[in-house]
């Protein structure tokens, strides 16, 4: 009746406004009977695991590797194209217009959200979790992210209703006080499709990140823009310039003429067998904690299920059952967990680490990450390889505000060696500058410098360092510890023909880049009307009379040229990066069409930017997943790999 209706409404409300209190009780997911036997029953759980993790060790695992962004976003796409059920996907940063095949313009089909709009149509059931960003720090814009695959399947057409988008922390003092997070964010990137298939890595399915092993570092094209590989914003140089507006897809404010783009370097993994379940697991504990803290009361917003987690387990992955609840429950895997792919499917030994939390997941804090990553550095007997886009961590407790004490692990590990009179080798890469805009001079670099001053104190400065405690142990620290970066060359194609054709047509290359992204985007990808009404998102759109000007742009350039042909702009005269890989070619040998005082101008140089979140010791364990070496990742997942036949090679 609508009494009824009434009296639920208000006991909503009531319950809205209780959030309130939450301010004042901090424990207040964990302080009653229920969630304290629910507590109980994951330590209990966690204890039986190795590394405490919420996961067991599961043999059988197959697992494929993903050097850098190329082969691994191809591999996504073939994935996702054969999806029959659901997908699963966490990013930190999602880029509906990511291309995960190039060159875009003549894979245009290949666009992330074109993809996912066919499979939605397709009847697939499509979950994603974002992060949601402190807007004033970070411009990743999920707004956006969230409105453009929400709008793909409009009411009305095939496969409304199929893409569901979810961002969290919430920022709102007003929806959510009590739980709002700004110091913390989620930063795993792993997607899961059909319980059958999983990847998981340090590779985000946004800008920026699609890389090949060579680490391009131009892509100006005088025989022709069709050849692009990065169109629009996804030529970045995060050192020069963050990502601006990236709601609007096309706009890049970075010159291709006379910038080049930062290289990214990244490892990432296919997973087939029972870590698969795993990760989905935590996919739907994920997602039941978004719906219980930020969606509880609204009917778009369904609980998921889980096979194995029924009935007095389902408290396991944070399904609650309300008097009164609001929205459906939803089983899954939509069919039967026996018919996917689990037991023996491949060789490697395999167990699923993390790091969470209350504010993340709702549950005590796990940080079998960390646990993990001691035990394999001090249990290591020949090697550690380390990959990292970040390296702060502490030797004991003598260096505040820093806690996790990896750096401990590093030097007993050092230290045992010594004593044993045992060649011993740990190998750290790095960034030589974290990802931040900004010349370290200036005062608007005092964060970047503030994390590099961290790192050096972690590495080699003061008695509390790795080198230092691993010196006060009285052997030298620079036959044990090795730390480099990476750095890439290229040049630009900036011909003397290209800049007859600026001259002739009146129109700059920069102007083209942004023409070309227009035209290979066709409609959409300045947002949707709806963005302008979400105080969260950012900018907003263009006419069609502006869009076609732009267009024209590249229509009067294009009828400047004098030649046209489409190339390989990999081993084409528009970059020489291949040069810098083993028997690549010479650069004193490469055609160029002028000048060589001009040539010498177009040379450029940049940091290969270390993003993996990698560990290797003695070719026997790896660790791979999207966990920094810091304290602030608080929530992360790792893939931690025995192989048992064969060693684990990166090649």
């Amino acid at each position: 009746t609508s009494l009824y209706d009434a009296k639920v409404k208000g006991i909503h409300i009531k319950n809205k406004i209780g959030k309130f209190g939450n301010v004042l009780n901090p424990n207040h997911r964990h302080d009653e009977a229920h969630e304290k036997a629910t507590d109980e029953k994951r330590t209990k759980v966690a204890e039986g695991h190795r590394f405490e993790s919420f996961a067991p060790e599961r043999p059988g695992n197959k697992i494929k590797w993903y050097v850098d962004g190329r082969d691994y976003f191809w591999a996504v796409s073939v994935a996702l194209e054969r999806a029959t059920e659901t997908i699963y996907i966490a990013d930190w940063w999602l880029s509906p217009e990511l291309f995960l095949r190039r060159p875009p313009f003549f894979l245009q089909e290949y666009r992330l959200d074109q993809i996912l709009k066919r499979r939605a149509e397709a009847g697939v059931q499509i979950y994603i979790i974002v992060y949601k960003e402190v807007a004033q720090a970070l411009t990743c814009n999920s707004a956006h992210t969230k409105h453009a695959l929400r709008n793909l399947c409009p009411e009305g057409s095939p496969g409304h209703g199929n893409i569901h988008v979810m961002r969290h922390p919430d920022h709102n003092v007003f929806e959510n006080m009590g739980d709002m997070t700004f110091y913390w964010a989620h930063h795993e990137k792993f997607i899961v499709i059909d319980y059958a298939l999983a990847f998981i890595g340090g590779l985000d399915m946004c800008f920026g990140r699609w890389d090949l092993r060579q680490h391009l570092l131009a892509d100006v094209h005088p025989e022709g823009v069709q050849n692009e590989i990065f169109p629009g914003q996804d030529y970045n140089n995060n050192r020069i310039m963050d990502f601006q507006s990236v709601e609007d897809w096309s706009s890049n404010e970075l010159s291709k003429p006379d910038f080049g783009r930062m290289p990214w370097h990244d490892v990432a993994m296919g997973v087939i067998g029972d870590c698969v379940y795993d990760i989905a697991e935590h996919f739907v504990l994920r997602w039941n904690f978004i719906k219980r803290d930020k969606y509880k009361r609204s009917e778009g917003v369904d609980w998921l299920l889980l096979e194995d987690r029924e009935g007095d387990n389902e408290d396991l992955i944070a399904v609650q059952r309300p008097k009164h609840p609001v929205g459906e429950y939803i089983q899954h895997p939509l069919s039967p967990l026996n018919s996917k792919p689990r037991g023996e499917q491949g060789t490697v030994h395999a167990q699923v680490v993390r790091s969470s939390a209350d504010w993340s997941s709702g549950i005590l804090p796990e940080h079998s990450i960390q646990n993990a990553y001691c035990e394999v550095i001090e249990n290591a007997q020949h090697f550690v390889y380390i990959e990292n886009q970040f390296f702060i961590t502490a030797t004991g407790d003598q260096q505040s505000p820093i806690h996790n004490v990896i750096g401990r692990a590093i030097v007993n590990a050092c230290v045992r060696a010594g004593k044993e009179n045992r060649k011993f080798r740990v190998i750290i890469l790095i960034p030589a500058i974290p990802g931040f805009a900004g010349d370290l001079r200036e005062d608007a670099a005092t964060g970047t410098r503030a994390i590099m001053d961290y790192q050096y104190k972690s590495i080699n400065r003061g008695e509390h360092s790795i080198m230092g405690q691993i010196a006060k142990e009285g052997l030298d620290p620079s036959k044990y510890i090795f730390v480099f970066n990476l750095r890439a060359y290229d040049r630009l194609n900036k011909t003397p023909g290209l800049i007859k054709q600026e001259e002739k047509s009146g129109v700059k290359y920069q102007d083209l880049q942004r023409a070309e992204a227009e035209e290979i985007m066709g409609s959409g990808i300045h947002g949707d009307p709806s963005e302008s009404e979400d105080k969260d998102a950012q900018g907003g759109q263009i006419s069609s009379d502006e869009r076609q000007r732009i267009i024209d742009k590249k229509r009067q350039f294009e009828a400047a040229r004098e030649h046209m042909d489409a190339k390989d702009p990999v081993t084409s005269a528009d970059s020489i990066a291949e040069d810098a890989m083993m028997h690549g070619g010479k650069v004193s040998e490469e055609p160029w069409a002028g000048e060589t005082e001009a040539e010498k101008e177009n040379f450029v140089q940049e940091e290969l930017y270390i993003h993996g979140k990698l560990l290797i010791a003695d070719d026997k364990v790896v660790i791979c997943g999207s966990s920094n070496i810091n304290d602030r990742v608080n929530l992360a997942l790792s893939l931690l790999l025995w192989q048992l036949l064969t060693l684990i090679s990166l090649n």
